[in-house]
């Protein structure tokens, strides 16, 4: 269940597991960003330093124990956003995937890059069988994203996590690895890869 520290993405992006002395550059983009993150991340309006300083060290923990891994997505060597598996549950094959980035960098097909990446690892060299997002119900643009990747909408989990006073419903979209839209997924990283784009490292 181990993972590489690293995952080349075509343009140029990677995706890297995040260290210690990511801290000040990630807690700096979580500053320029706090006023959307608020809006659907419980942490997001009041983390400081020491918090992102603390999540780092329990993404360094899960990924020594292959319970979790977290990576920073970086282009142009910055860091843009963050992208992960925050629950790895081997006993029943299965583990939830999570996302942020920068709005200076959406609309541009990243995102959906690297969680494809993370989606064909998981099947391909984990062999997970189950794949899991949620998403707050008004989140638009994320769930986009799951429904442009072929993840299933499986329901609505009612006031299922708390932003601020609020109880928000969650979207819950899935991917097994029997679904055609895991197929077509392989399918589409294959050409990538034939086509002589970097591919994800396994």
């Amino acid at each position: 269940m181990s993972a590489p520290p690293t995952f080349l993405l075509p343009g140029g992006h990677q995706l890297s597991e995040l260290e210690e002395t990511d801290a000040p550059e990630l807690h700096a983009l979580i500053e320029r960003n706090r006023a959307e993150l608020a809006k659907w991340i419980q942490w997001a309006p009041e983390q400081t330093f020491e918090q992102t300083l603390a999540f780092i060290r329990r993404a360094r923990a899960k990924a020594d124990s292959n319970t979790g891994h977290e990576y920073a997505i970086v282009t142009d060597g910055r860091i843009v956003g963050i992208v992960g598996f925050p629950v790895i549950d081997r006993a029943n094959r299965s583990a939830t995937i999570g996302y942020w980035l920068d709005e200076g960098h959406q609309r541009r097909g990243m995102m959906t890059t690297a969680v494809a990446a993370l989606v064909a690892h998981a099947f391909d060299a984990w062999q997970l069988n189950r794949l899991e997002i949620r998403i707050d119900v008004d989140n638009l643009r994320s769930r986009s994203l799951a429904e442009r990747l072929g993840f299933q909408l499986e329901g609505i989990a009612r006031q299922a996590y708390r932003v601020g006073d609020r109880a928000n419903d969650d979207a819950v979209y899935s991917m097994l690895a029997s679904d055609p839209a895991r197929s077509q997924l392989a399918s589409a990283v294959q050409r990538r890869d034939a086509a002589g784009e970097p591919a994800p490292r396994r």
